[in-house]
């Protein structure tokens, strides 16, 4: 028998984190499992968000550059995401997106290894990571891609991969669709040892557990979903103290420029991580990350991992005892410690089902061809929560709401 909801108010009680909660919005008869897409907003950020506009922009035009310190967030903001990573000051630069963030990683790392001509990818990743690096090549021309494909073992598939070739090898350490984490440190050891340099998309871990780049050459990772940043906002990328000083990226900016307000005519780059900025901070999607940072500062991340195992756990024991007739198949890692904070399930009519989910208070999201996506965000998703999502999952398959004809049409954003 699986736990009761009694017992998983007990836990709610004895919940050594539960305090964050308080400090995110969300609204009345919500269940919110998209932590994984986007993290609900904090309290503090709409405060941030007009100080902004209102103190800074309004108050101090453009002597906010100065004044307010705009011109420096890229550098500020990645020195406070930096420990959630794993790693220290001058090391992370915050700006623009996930997707350019991959360019600049890869082309960075093809410039280290000038001889070799192979990007090794992983067809399990966010697609955004393939498209990126397949228009990459195609720019830079004289570049193979080679796979991973989608089920393979990592280990045997990247022993197949690696050769004196690689240049560099991109992965994300937790799959989007299945939750499966990979281990950085031992993946990492074995493409640095075959010569190639390693790349990490932390989009679906950081934040949600204990993560380590210190021997990584580049990260990159996004700050909207677990980091509640907010929506479109800005990214991340980490580059090693090593390569900062010779490492080099495609996409020369004004902002990278040794001297940005010389107005030289030829690109110079800057020292360290600055030459990892690109173009003018979007100041004002600065505002929602720090508010958000703001927490984060106080937040333990063994504490976050550990509540997210038990989350995990405890909605995979549920489902799979409420939902057992109704043709549910996980496709997630049952082990915990092979799982990032999200869950997922695989069923035919998985667009319906998940339409009819949302409806009822619960909030996941679907991924083709046919996954139901469930994100834990540990810092304000409680037990009794999960309980109420299995038995309302449970409802649905039951009674077979999702058979309704309005979940039929697909949404523009599934």
């Amino acid at each position: 028998m699986a736990i009761s909801r009694a017992e998983c108010l007990a836990l709610d009680v004895d919940d050594p984190i539960k305090h964050f909660r308080d400090e995110f919005v969300l609204p009345d008869g919500t269940i919110y499992l998209v932590g994984n897409s986007l993290g609900a907003p904090p309290r503090t950020t709409m405060a941030a968000v007009t100080r902004t506009v209102e103190e800074e922009w309004a108050g101090r035009l453009v002597g906010g550059w100065n004044v307010s310190g705009w011109y420096d967030l890229p550098l500020t903001t990645g020195d406070r995401l930096a420990p959630l990573i794993g790693v220290g000051p001058g090391q992370v630069v915050v700006g623009e997106s996930t997707s350019i963030a991959i360019v600049k990683a890869v082309s960075a790392a093809l410039g280290l290894r000038p001889d070799r001509r192979v990007i090794i990818s992983d067809l399990a990743s966010f697609p955004t990571d393939r498209y990126m690096v397949e228009g990459l090549a195609k720019a830079l021309g004289g570049y193979e891609i080679r796979d991973l494909r989608d089920g393979e073992d990592l280990g045997e598939a990247l022993s197949g991969a690696l050769s004196d070739e690689v240049a560099c090898v991109l992965l994300s350490q937790v799959d989007y669709r299945t939750g499966a984490r990979h281990d950085t440190a031992a993946v990492t050891a074995r493409v640095q040892a075959s010569g190639a340099l390693m790349i990490w998309d932390l989009c679906h871990s950081a934040g949600a557990m204990q993560v380590d780049m210190s021997e990584a050459d580049f990260a990159v990772g996004c700050t909207y979903k677990y980091l509640n940043g907010g929506p479109g906002a800005p990214a991340f990328i980490y580059v090693h103290p090593r390569h900062q000083a010779e490492a080099e990226h495609m996409l020369t900016g004004w902002h990278g420029h040794a001297a940005p307000f010389a107005f030289e005519p030829g690109f110079r780059p800057a020292d360290g991580i600055r030459r990892f900025t690109v173009s003018t901070p979007h100041v004002l999607s600065y505002a929602p990350l720090n508010a958000a940072l703001d927490i984060w500062e106080r937040v333990d991340l063994a504490a976050v991992r550990a509540k997210s195992m038990a989350l995990t756990s405890l909605f995979i024991d549920l489902v799979e005892d409420f939902c057992a007739p109704y043709g549910l198949t996980l496709i997630s890692p049952r082990d915990p410690e092979r799982r990032g904070s999200q869950v997922g399930f695989s069923h035919p009519e998985g667009y319906p089902i998940m339409r009819a989910l949302i409806d009822r208070g619960v909030h996941g999201d679907f991924r083709a061809p046919d996954v139901l996506r469930f994100g834990f965000a540990p810092l304000y998703i409680r037990f009794a929560d999960v309980y109420d999502a299995a038995a309302t999952l449970a409802e649905v398959l039951e009674k077979e709401h999702w058979r309704d004809e309005r979940y039929q049409q697909r949404l523009a954003v599934t």
